[in-house]
C-alpha cells in the first residue's frame, strides 16, 4: 500500500508498560499490509544515545539534570535529521519508541520544567501524528521489570517512576491517546491497530 505522506507514531510511558512490545507488533502488522515502516527508538545508538545508555546503566553520578537533558536533545537532533525526517519524506510510517514526551516527563521528575522541554524539542522535532501514552500502575511496571531483567536502570525506582507517571498523565495534547495496558496484549494490539488504520484511512484517500 502506497501512502500519500509519511506518518509519525510515537509510543510513550514509563518502563514496564509494554511499549517496546507493541511497537514491534504494530510495525509487523503494518508491514503485513504492505505499508512501509521505519522502526526507531530513543535513546539511539549514536554517540549521544550511547552516553545516555551508559548513564542509565551506571547511574547519574555527578551529571546534572541540565547536562543530561542536553544529551537527550543532541541525540534527538541526530535522530530527526538522520532517521525521522528521511522516513517521513520517504512516505513511511515511522514508529518511535520514546520521543520528547519521555524527556519532558523523566527530566521533569528531576525538577526541570516539562512544558519548556516540550517547547524546546518542538522547535526542531516533527510533531507526531499520534502518541500512544501507555498507562499502567508504576508498582505493576516495576514488578514486570524485575521479572524480565537481570539489571535495573537507574531510572527504575518506584518513587521516581511515580513522579514520571504523574507528569505523563498531566500532558494535554490532541495527538495523545491514553492506552490502558492492563488488558491482555492482543486486546491492546487490536485497539492500537484500529486507531492507526482509521487515522491512515481518514488522511490517505
Amino acid at each position: 500500500m502506497k501512502l500519500d505522506r509519511g506518518y509519525l507514531i510515537v509510543f510513550e510511558g514509563i518502563d514496564g508498560t509494554g511499549k517496546s512490545t507493541h511497537c514491534l507488533l504494530l510495525g509487523d502488522y503494518l508491514e503485513s499490509r504492505g505499508i512501509p515502516v521505519r522502526k526507531l527508538f530513543e535513546p539511539t545508538k549514536g554517540k549521544w544515545g550511547m552516553k545516555i545508555r551508559k548513564l542509565l546503566k551506571e547511574g547519574r553520578g555527578d551529571i546534572s539534570p541540565e547536562e543530561e537533558l542536553s544529551w537527550f536533545i543532541n541525540d534527538r537532533k541526530e535522530d530527526v535529521e538522520n532517521n525521522i525526517k528521511p522516513g517521513l519524506a520517504n512516505k513511511e510510517v515511522v514508529i518511535l519508541d520514546r520521543y520528547y514526551f519521555s524527556t519532558a516527563a523523566y527530566q521533569g521528575a528531576l525538577g526541570l520544567d516539562p512544558e519548556w522541554i516540550c517547547r524546546e524539542n518542538e522547535a526542531f522535532a516533527p510533531k507526531p501524528d499520534i502518541v500512544f501514552l501507555f498507562t499502567t500502575a508504576p508498582e505493576k511496571c516495576l514488578e514486570r521489570i524485575q521479572k524480565s531483567r537481570t539489571e535495573q536502570s537507574s531510572f527504575e525506582r518506584l518513587d521516581y517512576l511515580e513522579k514520571v507517571q504523574r507528569i505523563f498523565v498531566s500532558f494535554d495534547d490532541p495527538v495523545i491517546r491514553r492506552i490502558d495496558t492492563t488488558p491482555p496484549s492482543d486486546v491492546v494490539h487490536e485497539q492500537l491497530r484500529n486507531e492507526v488504520t482509521a487515522m491512515i484511512n481518514r488522511q490517505d484517500k
